[in-house]
């Protein structure tokens, strides 16, 4: 069972190629044309060589040159075509990939990213989706480079001396087997490389983020230290796996080998005796070395398989991850909100059992400004939460004009409610930006109603740039009481029916907190 999920995984992956199968499959074609230019090179080198070696002819050893660089000529267009050709097919695919994840993402409920570090995310959106780039795009069609050449190979060798060609398939079923062995080993490692890179993206995420708090208290080395654990294991890991490679590629190479000693042997021993040409021995050991080229990228190629395996499986369990808050099949368009907001015996945990809220009865009229008091942890914003349907009540209902909000579409509730969150988060663009980001189609004069009621407009004005000054990511540039001015007249601009404030005017004083709730 657990095999048939992961190969579903890759069944569902190569789903995505579908717009991409006709530039695949010509790459394809191109590098197993240049497989069989290949094949034909060595055909022309051991006519060549008897033509030399044997019968001394020196018109035939200039028109076979000519052919070699005919064929050199061919070859060079194709590799050419088909380098071309990948790395279309590999930039759509990560762009398509990366773009459907991102869309994902954001259709996810809130409480699936309190469940999961920004870091992690990152590196699955990076890390992840980079490997399923290089692998994806590059296994099939190298496979079909190596399965012309496996089989062009032993076309030609078996019509050369089939006594000979048996000397180098023997060692197939040994290096079959050997693959078999690491693969799961080689698979797990490559796993836990991605899963400690997940770790130390998300050290490295949070230490960014919070560096003023990392300088404040003087942890540099304690951030330093941790990041170095991290790293080291992260290390020791990879270490692991290089080590398994370093036994599982020479082992393979061995067994290559050995079948080669086996076609020197007995092939001197056939021309020593007269029944083989120089020229054709040294042609079969060509051949043979591009035979066995084929189960050593076999091997290469099992072991991306395995990392394939593993990225795919880290990205699809984000797709496959659900939304908590989800719109019922039957839910209807919300109606314009006049504001009458109703909560009936709701309950609340976040899946752990303690309840947050319980039994929770009130009602808000259309117009009335209501103010919830309590100390922290009390449960302010996990009201604030359900209002904005960012979670569902475990028991218990929430309506708004007597319409039950989880029976109603999402997006058209959520675009009649304005929100200005504890925390304040600005975009890394402009004021402007980040102002008009509650409605991307205000007018220049709608902004400024909106940044003269939020008490913006009187600190912007004394800025060089003035709206269009880049407020830093997170807005570091700018104060705590800035950004939230900038944070409620975004949410002023969208106009909404339902405004909350979740404790959002806590960074201003006095006068300019009595002016806003004006």
């Amino acid at each position: 069972m657990k095999s048939t999920v992961k190969m579903g995984n890759l069944s569902r992956l190569y789903d995505q190629f579908r717009p991409l199968r006709r530039p695949m499959i010509l790459a394809a074609v191109f590098l197993a044309g240049v497989s069989v230019v290949n094949l034909s090179i060595l055909w022309v080198i051991r006519i060549l060589l008897n033509a030399v070696m044997v019968d001394r002819d020196p018109s035939a050893l200039t028109t076979l040159l000519g052919v070699l660089v005919i064929l050199f000529l061919v070859m060079a267009i194709l590799t050419m075509g088909h380098s071309l050709l990948i790395a279309f097919v590999g930039q759509r695919l990560i762009t398509d990939f990366r773009t459907r994840l991102f869309e994902h993402l954001q259709g996810l409920s809130l409480g699936f990213f309190t469940k999961r570090r920004t870091g992690e995310l990152l590196s699955r959106m990076n890390n992840d989706v980079g490997v399923i780039q290089n692998v994806a795009t590059t296994l099939p069609v190298d496979m079909a480079k190596q399965c012309v050449t496996l089989l062009g190979s032993v076309a030609i060798l078996l019509y050369m001396n089939w006594k000979l060609c048996l000397l180098i398939l023997v060692v197939v079923p040994f290096i079959v087997l050997t693959a078999k062995i690491f693969g799961r080993r080689l698979k797990s490692l490559a796993t836990q490389v991605q899963d400690e890179l997940a770790f130390s993206s998300t050290i490295l995420e949070e230490v960014i983020s919070g560096i003023r708090i990392v300088k404040s208290f003087v942890r540099e080395n304690h951030e330093a230290g941790r990041f170095s654990r991290q790293v080291e294991k992260t290390a020791r890991v990879a270490l692991e796996k290089a080590r398994v490679m370093a036994v599982f590629v020479p082992i393979i190479t061995f067994m290559t080998l050995l079948g080669a000693v086996g076609v020197l042997w007995y092939g001197g021993h056939q021309v020593i005796i007269g029944t083989m040409t120089p020229g054709d021995l040294i042609a079969f050991v060509l051949y043979g070395g591009i035979l066995m080229g084929p189960f050593s990228a076999f091997a290469r190629l099992f072991t991306q398989v395995k990392e394939l395996q593993g990225a795919t499986q880290r990205v699809f369990e984000i797709l496959d991850a659900r939304s908590q808050v989800e719109d019922l099949p039957n839910a209807r368009p919300m109606p314009e909100i006049t504001g009458k907001v109703v909560f009936q015996d709701v309950g609340f945990h976040y899946g752990d059992g303690r309840w947050v809220l319980k039994d929770i009865s009130f009602e808000i009229s259309p117009g009335q400004t209501v103010a919830l008091v309590g100390p922290s942890g009390a449960g302010k914003t996990t009201l604030v939460n359900l209002l904005h349907r960012f979670y569902d009540p475990v028991h218990g209902r929430i309506e708004v004009d007597g319409l039950d909000i989880r029976r109603v579409q999402t997006k058209t509730f959520c675009r009649q409610i304005g929100l200005v969150p504890q925390e304040t988060i600005l975009f890394g663009g402009t004021i402007r930006e980040n102002i008009l980001y509650g409605n991307l189609a205000a007018t220049e004069g709608e902004m400024m109603s909106a940044s003269r009621s939020a008490h913006v407009h009187d600190f912007v004005h004394g800025l060089p740039r003035g709206y269009d000054t880049v407020v830093g990511e997170k807005g570091v540039n700018l104060s705590g009481g800035q950004r939230q001015r900038i944070a409620i007249a975004r949410a002023v601009l969208k106009d909404p029916k339902i405004l909350i404030f979740d404790e959002a005017t806590s960074s201003l004083d006095n006068e300019s907190e009595r002016l806003i709730q004006e």
